[in-house]
C-alpha cells in the first residue's frame, strides 16, 4: 500500500482561524479522503506555529506568557477544525518536544555537513512576516515598514543551492501547481539567491540550539523551525517511525508563503538529504464582495460562524467548487446559497428524490436484467464521464473535477425527462426499470467521487444505496460492466433542502433570546466617526432603481458612498449639498463598486429625508 503525506501548512497563532484557512484544511481533507478511497494510507498533518517575536509581542499585550498565548490561540484551531469534521492524523505544535529535537537534530546536522555557519546579520527584518528583507525599507511581502537589525547569526548556505533547486525545478516541472507559481518561483531562483539568516539573538521566544554548542542566546528563526514540522511529525531526529509517509509528500499552501516553500524548504531538504515532495499546490486568496479581507476594515469572515449559519457542506462545496486553483476567489452568502440550490438541490437532490418516486409504482424494488440491453452507449458515455474526473483532482483543478462530476447528475435529470420512465412503466416496464437501474447504479459510482467534497450525506447517499465507500468497493464499482444487484429502496429524506435567499444575510440566532435593552455606553456612541461632508458628483448606479453613487468631500477626503436613495432624490438636486454621514463603517462592495460609508437619514409619513447641518459647517466636521 502506498503511503503518502498531506500537509497544510501550520497556522500561525497570532489571530483566530479565518475563511482562508478553512479553504486550505478544506482541500487537504478532500485529498485525504480521495487517496483513502483509492486504497493508499495518507497522514493528514495539519498543526500551528507558535514561535517568533510577532508571537512574543502578541502574548505580552495580551498580558499572557507566549507559551500560554499560544496555547490558547492554538486550542481555537483544532476546535474549529473538530467542529468543520476535518479528519487529520496528526495536529502539530511548534512547542512540542518532539518538534524540538527533530529541529536541533537538523540543525546539527546541517552544521556538521557545512551548510551553516556563523556570521553577522546586518540589514532589514520583518516583524509581521518573521522575514528578512535585502536592502528594503519596505517589506516586499506585506508592504509594512522593516526595522533595521544588526546582530550575531547562524546562516544556512542558501546560495550554495541555487543550480540544484533550477535542476531539481527543471526535472520536475508538475512540482508546482499551478504551473504559474512555478515559473514565478524559477524566475525568482534565477536572480540569484542570498545566504538564509536562521537563527536570532534579540530575542528568546523559539527553540534552543543544541546544548552542545553552548549558544545560550541563539533560537532557530521561525521558518527553519517551522517547516520541519512537516517531518518531526513523522518521527524525524527521533524514531522516524513514520517517515516512509514522506516518499510521497503533497503540501497545500496559500501563494503569501510560496517562496518559503519553494525555496527555503526544497534547499533544506536537499541538506538533509531527505525526500523532496511530490507537489506543491498553491492556492489563491478569498475576498469578500470583492474586498481583501483585513482586520483593519473588519470583514474577516470565521468558517465555523459561516457552516453554522448555512451548513458544513455547504460552505465546503461552495469553497472547493468556486475557485479555481491558484486565483483568488470571492465569497458572498448570495452566491453560497445560489450555488447550493442549483447544484445540489435542483441538480443532485431532486435527482434522488425522483428516482425514488419513479420506483414506487414498482414497489421501491430495483433490478438490473435488461439495463444494458436497453442503455449500454449511454452506460458506456456516462462511465467515460467519471472516468475522466482523475486528472482534474490530480492537477487540483477541483472546480473542473466538481464540474465534470455535476455532468453525469446533469445527464441522468435529462435522460429522465426524455425517456419518460413514468409513461414506460405502463407500456414498456423493463425499459423503465433498466432506466431507473441505470440511474441508480450512476449514483452509486458517482458517491465514490462525491464522497471526499460531501463526506456526510454521501455518506447517507450509499447507506440508501446498500453501498459501503470501501476502497475495495471502489475498485469493484467502478469496473465497466458493473451493475447495483437487486435491492430495495426506502424513503430517503431530502439530502439537499434549499436555501432560504434570507439567509443570504447572517443574522442573530433565533435560539438567542430578544434583547429589549437598547441601551448603549457613552464609550460605544464615541467609536461613531460621523462627519459633515459636501456632495461633489451624484449619479445613478446602473442596474439598480435605488441606488445612486455620491462622491463626497469631507474636507480634504473625498469618499464614495452608495445610498438607496434614488426614489426620495434626484442626482441634480443633491450636488452641493451638505449632509452628515457615518465613515468608519468598513467597506462594502455592491453592483461592482465600493461604498465607504452610509448617509444618514430618517423615514417619516411623508417619504425618506437626508439628514443636514442645521447651518453651513466645514467639511469633516465630527458630530458628537
Amino acid at each position: 500500500m502506498q503511503k503518502m503525506l498531506i500537509s497544510t501548512p501550520i497556522y500561525y497563532v497570532n489571530d483566530a482561524p479565518h475563511l482562508g484557512h478553512a479553504y486550505t484544511t478544506f482541500i487537504a481533507d478532500m485529498l485525504k479522503k480521495h487517496h483513502s478511497l483509492r486504497a493508499k494510507e495518507v497522514f493528514f498533518l495539519t498543526g500551528t506555529d507558535e514561535h517568533g517575536q510577532k508571537i512574543a509581542l502578541s502574548a505580552n499585550k495580551h498580558g499572557l506568557s507566549p507559551l500560554e498565548y499560544a496555547t490558547k490561540i492554538s486550542q481555537v484551531f483544532r476546535d474549529e477544525w473538530d467542529f468543520l469534521k476535518i479528519d487529520y492524523d496528526h495536529f502539530v505544535r511548534t512547542t512540542d518536544k518532539a518538534h524540538e529535537q527533530a529541529v536541533q537534530h537538523a540543525f546539527d546536522f546541517m552544521l556538521q555537513k557545512g551548510d551553516i555557519y556563523k556570521g553577522i546579520y546586518e540589514g532589514d527584518y520583518c516583524v509581521s512576516c518573521e522575514s528578512f528583507a535585502t536592502n528594503s525599507t519596505i517589506c516586499p511581502d506585506c508592504n509594512r515598514p522593516t526595522t533595521k537589525v544588526a546582530e550575531e547569526s547562524y546562516f544556512f548556505r542558501l546560495s550554495a543551492y541555487q543550480d540544484k533547486l533550477l535542476d531539481f525545478y527543471e526535472k520536475h516541472p508538475n512540482a508546482i501547481l499551478p504551473l504559474s507559481r512555478r515559473n514565478e518561483v524559477v524566475s525568482f531562483i534565477k536572480q540569484g539567491l542570498y545566504d538564509l539568516s536562521i537563527t536570532r539573538t534579540s530575542f528568546s521566544w523559539g527553540i534552543a540550539l543544541p546544548k552542545h554548542l553552548n549558544e545560550p542566546r541563539h533560537v532557530v528563526y521561525v521558518w527553519l523551525d517551522a517547516l520541519l514540522n512537516y517531518v518531526s511529525s513523522l518521527g524525524y531526529g527521533t524514531d522516524n517511525a513514520k517517515m516512509g509517509h514522506f516518499n510521497h509528500a503533497l503540501h497545500i499552501v496559500g501563494k503569501d508563503i510560496l517562496r518559503f516553500h519553494a525555496i527555503y524548504w526544497v534547499a533544506f531538504l536537499m541538506s538533509l538529504e531527505l525526500p523532496l515532495f511530490k507537489q506543491l499546490c498553491v492556492h489563491g486568496w478569498w475576498t469578500i464582495e470583492g474586498v481583501k479581507m483585513s482586520k483593519s476594515i473588519g470583514n474577516v469572515l470565521n468558517a465555523k460562524d459561516l457552516a453554522s449559519i448555512y451548513g458544513i457542506e455547504a460552505l465546503r462545496y461552495f469553497l472547493l467548487r468556486e475557485a479555481p486553483l491558484g486565483q483568488d476567489g470571492d465569497f458572498s452568502a448570495q452566491a453560497l446559497v445560489r450555488r447550493f440550490n442549483a447544484d445540489l438541490s435542483n441538480t443532485l437532490g431532486n435527482l434522488i428524490q425522483r428516482l425514488f418516486g419513479l420506483l414506487k409504482p414498482f414497489g421501491g424494488k430495483l433490478e438490473s436484467t435488461h439495463t444494458l440491453e436497453f442503455y449500454a452507449p449511454l452506460y458506456a458515455e456516462w462511465q467515460a464521464q467519471l472516468e475522466s474526473l482523475e486528472p482534474y483532482l490530480c492537477d487540483l483543478q477541483l472546480h473542473r473535477y466538481l464540474e465534470e462530476l455535476w455532468r453525469v447528475f446533469e445527464a441522468c435529470n435529462a435522460t429522465i425527462a426524455k425517456e419518460q420512465p413514468w409513461a414506460l412503466a405502463k407500456t414498456n416496464p423493463q425499459k423503465a426499470m433498466a432506466l431507473l437501474s441505470l440511474i441508480a447504479t450512476f449514483l452509486a459510482k458517482s458517491a465514490f467521487y462525491l464522497y471526499p467534497v460531501l463526506p456526510e450525506s454521501t455518506a447517507k447517499l450509499a447507506k440508501w444505496l446498500h453501498v459501503s465507500l470501501t476502497s475495495e468497493n471502489f475498485k469493484a464499482f467502478m469496473q465497466k460492466d458493473f451493475l447495483l444487484p437487486a435491492l430495495e429502496l426506502a424513503p430517503i429524506e431530502a439530502l439537499y433542502p434549499k436555501l432560504d435567499e434570507a439567509q443570504a444575510t447572517p443574522q442573530e440566532s433565533p435560539k438567542d433570546p430578544p434583547k429589549e435593552d437598547h441601551t448603549i455606553q457613552f464609550e460605544d456612541f464615541t467609536k461613531l466617526d460621523i462627519q459633515v461632508g459636501t456632495i461633489i458628483k451624484a449619479e445613478r448606479v446602473a442596474k439598480s432603481d435605488k441606488l445612486l453613487c455620491l462622491k463626497i468631500d469631507f474636507g480634504g477626503r473625498v469618499r464614495q458612498i452608495l445610498s438607496g436613495i434614488a426614489k426620495h432624490y434626484t442626482p441634480e438636486s443633491l450636488e452641493g449639498k451638505q449632509v452628515c454621514a457615518l465613515v468608519n463603517l468598513p467597506p462594502r462592495k455592491m453592483l461592482g463598486l465600493v461604498s465607504e460609508g452610509m448617509v444618514l437619514s430618517a423615514s417619516d409619513a411623508g417619504g425618506l429625508k437626508l439628514i443636514t447641518p442645521f447651518s453651513t459647517a466645514e467639511n469633516g466636521a465630527k458630530i458628537g
